[in-house]
């Protein structure tokens, strides 16, 4: 019996071994394997009141990968992380656990993935911030990492200044109008 149980543990390791779905990727096969496509940004809300007027706007960006390696593409994680263009102070970050169950075949691209940073800039409405001098210009550094990989940047991308959101429009009657 006890030389069986070496023998079943030997066993156990190789298979593990062999196993597709247990292999790890170094961080420089990671890099080596991914490819940005459709990179596209905007701001979106995060939080909206009308009266008195308060807005809330975060940096989005999405993209899709394309794998340009030769083995199939599973496990990766991607993370963003959001910083000012002039003093490099941090806007944010966000996380994402992407691409699961279904591998990205070798030269298949993904779905898109969106990430969104996870702190605002606050102003009073849309014209409030197209308007204001003070509204500083950001970008973004995007990371991919997998089982058994450091993070890995895959760029440093600017966030565009388009805001996607449309404010309320004014409710009520206009004096002396007449509806027929």
């Amino acid at each position: 019996m006890k030389r069986f149980a070496p023998s079943v543990l030997i066993l156990g390791v190789l298979t593990l071994a062999f196993l597709p779905g247990c292999k790890t990727m170094s961080s420089e096969e990671l890099k080596n394997s991914i490819e940005v496509l459709d990179y596209g940004s905007k701001w979106v809300h995060t939080f909206y009141q009308a009266w008195p007027s308060r807005l809330k706007l975060a940096p989005q960006i999405s993209f899709r990968v394309k794998n340009i390696s030769a083995k199939p593409m599973n496990y990766v994680n991607f993370s963003a992380t959001f910083v000012s263009k002039t003093d490099q102070k941090n806007l944010g970050d966000a996380f994402l656990a992407a691409i699961r169950g279904k591998a990205v075949a070798p030269g298949d691209t993904s779905k898109t993935f969106v990430l969104t940073s996870n702190v605002s800039v606050e102003g009073k409405s849309k014209k409030d911030f197209e308007t204001n001098p003070g509204w500083e210009s950001y970008q973004v550094k995007l990371f991919a990492h997998s089982k058994g990989s450091q993070p890995v940047l895959l760029g440093i991308y600017d966030v565009s200044r388009d805001i996607d959101f449309k404010e309320d429009e004014p409710v009520g009657d206009k004096i002396g109008e007449i509806k027929k």
